[in-house]
């Protein structure tokens, strides 16, 4: 038998495998992780985003105003009247007072008058001889220089004054002529006397200008009004009893 000599047969010679590809999915990975450090790197170097700053609201116009449609003028309010407040006083109504440079006068009335929106009260006096009428506010009647009228006793003392000796104006005639006048208007009766008792005499002796002459009769007239309330005497009466007590200047003509 013959041996047969088996060859062994040689295996083919294996065709080098085809050279698979490297398995990209490592390199996936890589570039996944590179694509990651690239979005890394790109976001690091992207600045962050700024938040857009708020925005102030834009001032809002204001919206032009219709012209208001024109309202009639309101009336004015009226002034509110507050009521006057009891005033106490040493006069009432009827009383016979003296009111300065006017003479006696007669209380008729005590009224209310509305001024600047409150009431006042007044007394309405009565001038006895000038015809005139005066408002003085009762509050301020002692103030402004009203007074009682004399009694009967101080008449007589008036009377006496006109026996004194005169005072003459002297060098000084407008310093005389301005303490006349203070008398006058002084409203005290024997000052107003006095009055009567100088220019009279200065009349008999030397004469007085036509100012003095005014001022004696407006100082007769106010010692007249008072006698007659005083003495209760009628206008005629009175002046006779002023003329009988101012002394009578007798004047010796030299020959």
């Amino acid at each position: 038998m013959t041996n047969k000599k088996t060859t062994a047969k040689k295996p083919a010679a294996k065709k080098p495998a085809a050279k698979k590809p490297a398995a990209k999915k490592p390199a996936a990975k890589k570039t996944a992780a590179a694509k990651k450090t690239t979005a890394a790197k790109a976001t690091a170097k992207k600045p962050a985003a700024k938040k857009p700053a708020a925005k102030k609201p834009a001032a809002k116009k204001p919206a032009a105003k219709k012209p208001a449609a024109k309202k009639a003028p309101a009336k004015a309010a009226a002034p509110k009247r507050t009521r006057a407040k009891k005033v106490e006083s040493p006069f009432s109504v009827g009383d016979y007072v003296v009111y300065p440079h006017h003479g006696a006068a007669t209380i008729i009335k005590r009224e209310k008058i509305d001024f600047a929106g409150e009431k006042q009260e007044y007394f309405v006096l009565e001038i006895a001889t000038d015809q005139l009428t005066v408002r003085v506010p009762v509050g301020k009647a002692v103030e402004l220089g009203v007074r009682p009228v004399i009694s009967q006793n101080k008449a007589r003392q008036v009377f006496r004054t006109f026996k004194e000796e005169p005072q003459e104006a002297g060098k000084n005639w407008s310093r005389w002529y301005k303490l006349l006048t203070e008398k006058i208007n002084s409203g005290d009766i024997f000052q107003v006397a006095e009055v009567v008792r100088d220019l009279t005499y200065a009349q008999q002796v030397k004469g007085i200008s036509p100012a003095l002459k005014r001022m004696l009769a407006k100082a007769r007239l106010i010692i007249i009004s008072e006698l007659r309330f005083a003495l209760d005497l009628d206008e005629d009466e009175a002046v006779k009893r002023l003329d009988r007590a101012l002394p009578k200047v007798e004047i010796t003509e030299e020959v």
